[in-house]
């Protein structure tokens, strides 16, 4: 590999070829500002547009300045990362920017996670030279993202992730000049787009462009009605996450905290969606364990690869693109759902309280449950078995409100029946943690045999598209993990073409799982935070006293009392679901 020589602020170095300057000056502990530059280290994608200019230096004998997040270095080259000249240009740039952009900070939803806020502080702007025309777009509400357009820069790290990582296709950069902007084609309205509500474009706007739609007061309107039962689900990667927001390093578990805050902000139950994590493992597991059967008796229409369905957003980007293939997914509704399902009929006949006066809410690491729980086909008579769902941000935000001291909380244990949960259902947060979960239940109920071994090593990875073969005392299992729907597209594309040969497929939207999820905490793509959060899921299964879900004693009694078996006749009303074809859906287009 060729090695070039330069100078940044008087420090000589040695850089490979194709070095950016950026790069470089990264190298000596330089770090240059930017806003529009952003690497995904791993999925070795970068967004790098050039269009921001914050990231302007001083290049020797060139007349204009460079930004260095594209510029190349050469031999020789002397770079000068803050003459007054550049500091100069980039407040100039920033003011620019800022002289386009909504004076509403105070209330703006991304205050304090704002990267032009943080920039133009850094900066010491203190007021705006230019005034002038300003953008004006008309606002965007979908059941998950809201788009506040006239707070966008033109940084396209949206664009990067809606088209190179997850390969939707719903945002791009349209128009020239002054009036261009990132948004849908046609000017839809992200409901009538693509979109699959993932919300990796939320994680990665640098403003307050792209945000969640935000539940919290109508959570707090639920608590405050003395007719209502109030309780609240949380999922298995918000506890490894919420620390984050107070301070605490990432992967910290919280999970004793999270249930006693829950409590002080008034909830009436606290229970774990984890709980409903090991119900779907008893469907879903079920459900394969029944085509697998029928496939080896030779039936013809045996759906086989069985598709896992915990993710809704993955399965509206197979409603969208995959339409036909809609007969291989599992049936079997996500977590969040099943949990509704069975909190507004067994949990509310068991308190004594009417369907329409139980309020469940859940906390969740995903924008595209808010989507989800909206779905016509997961309410009974127009009332959804899942109310209100809030992001890991916003109940960090609802604590905040509610004056509790987080960090000085004592730990406190879920409510029973629905509080109950194994080891497998919180691994439900990794790549790789689905499948996982179910073969340590299907493997039992198979062979009639114990697991030696508890971990499936060869499940957990952190690549895009992985395989294993399992072996089932003498039947081989062949398992596909695909995480991030450019890599879920690439495995699908060959089971379309018949050239897959997977008896069970796990597919999560986001790269890295739930954990890390478009409702997390901002982790700006740093990968080391979402390894931190793995392995503090693992960790907590581990520790888990019951680490299979078919032996959770809760899982066992609620089929006994309520539901009979799994994949039975009521199991399959209430758990199960139905998939639609979105592919030819009509489009509205709007006018600004």
């Amino acid at each position: 590999m060729e090695m070039i020589e330069l100078s940044i602020d008087n420090k000589v170095l040695r850089v490979k070829k194709g070095t950016t300057i950026l790069k470089a000056t990264r190298k000596v502990g330089i770090e240059i500002p930017t806003l529009c530059h952003m690497e995904l280290h791993n999925m070795n994608i970068e967004n790098k547009p050039g269009s921001c200019r914050v990231c302007v230096v001083e290049v020797d004998g060139r007349r204009n300045l460079a930004p260095a997040c594209i510029t190349e270095v050469t031999p020789g080259m002397v770079v000068n990362t803050h003459t007054v000249r550049v500091l100069n240009a980039r407040k100039t740039i920033v003011e620019l920017l800022i002289s386009d952009h909504p004076y509403d900070c105070l209330v703006c939803a991304k205050s304090g996670n704002c990267d032009l806020q943080s920039i133009a502080h850094k900066f010491g702007i203190r007021r705006v030279h230019f005034k002038g025309e300003k953008s004006t777009y008309r606002k965007d509400t979908s059941p998950s993202i809201i788009r506040d357009v006239d707070k966008c820069i033109m940084c396209r790290r949206c664009e990067m992730m809606c088209n190179e990582v997850q390969t939707v296709g719903a945002l791009s950069a349209v128009n020239r000049g002054f009036i261009s902007v990132v948004a849908p084609a046609f000017k839809m309205n992200l409901e009538q787009s693509s979109c699959t509500y993932c919300g990796q474009c939320v994680s990665v706007c640098p403003t307050g462009a792209l945000t969640e739609v935000d539940s919290t007061n109508k959570v707090l309107l639920a608590l405050m009605d003395k007719s209502k039962t109030v309780i609240v689900q949380t999922a298995p990667s918000v506890r490894a996450a919420l620390g984050e927001e107070f301070g605490l390093p990432a992967g910290t578990l919280v999970t004793g905290k999270m249930v006693a805050a829950l409590r002080r902000i008034g909830f009436k139950y606290v229970f774990d969606t984890d709980f409903a994590a090991d119900l779907t493992i008893m469907e879903e597991g079920t459900e394969l364990l029944g085509r697998l059967k029928a496939h080896l008796a030779g039936e013809s229409n045996a759906k086989l690869p069985i598709l896992t369905s915990c993710c809704p957003g993955w399965v509206n980007f197979m409603e969208h693109n995959f339409p036909d293939l809609l007969h291989i997914p599992s049936t079997a509704k996500s977590p969040q759902q099943m949990f509704g399902a069975i909190a507004k009929t067994y949990f509310a006949d068991l308190i004594g309280v009417k369907r329409q006066d139980l309020v469940v809410v859940s906390v969740m690491p995903c924008l595209a449950k808010k989507y989800e729980c909206q779905r016509d086909e997961f309410k009974v008579d127009g009332n959804p078995d899942v109310d209100f769902s809030m992001s890991t941000r916003e109940l960090a935000d609802l604590i905040k409100q509610s004056n509790i001291d987080f960090l000085n909380l004592p730990d406190e244990d879920f409510d029973t029946p629905l509080g109950e949960s194994t080891g497998a259902s919180v691994i439900f947060g990794n790549t790789g943690g689905v499948i996982e979960a179910a073969c340590r239940t299907a493997y039992e109920l198979y062979t009639g045999k114990k697991l030696d071994v508890i971990e499936f090593e060869s499940l957990r990875g952190k690549e895009g598209i992985r395989s294993a073969k399992l072996d089932f005392d003498g039947l081989t299992l062949n398992i596909g993990i695909a995480h991030g729907l450019s890599n879920a597209r690439k495995l699908l594309d060959d089971v379309r073409a018949g050239k897959s040969d997977y008896h069970a497929i796990e597919i999560m939207a986001c790269v890295g799982g739930c954990i890390a999820g478009g409702g997390q905490p901002y982790h700006h793509g740093d990968s080391k935070i979402l390894r931190q959060r793995r392995n503090a899921i693992y960790r907590e299964d581990k520790n888990k006293t019951i680490r299979k879900s078919h032996e959770n004693p809760y899982i066992i009694q609620l089929y006994k009392d309520f539901l009979g078996q799994p994949c039975g006749k009521k199991s399959h009303e209430l758990l199960h679901t139905v998939y639609y074809d979105k592919s030819r859906e009509e489009i509205t287009i709007h006018h600004d």
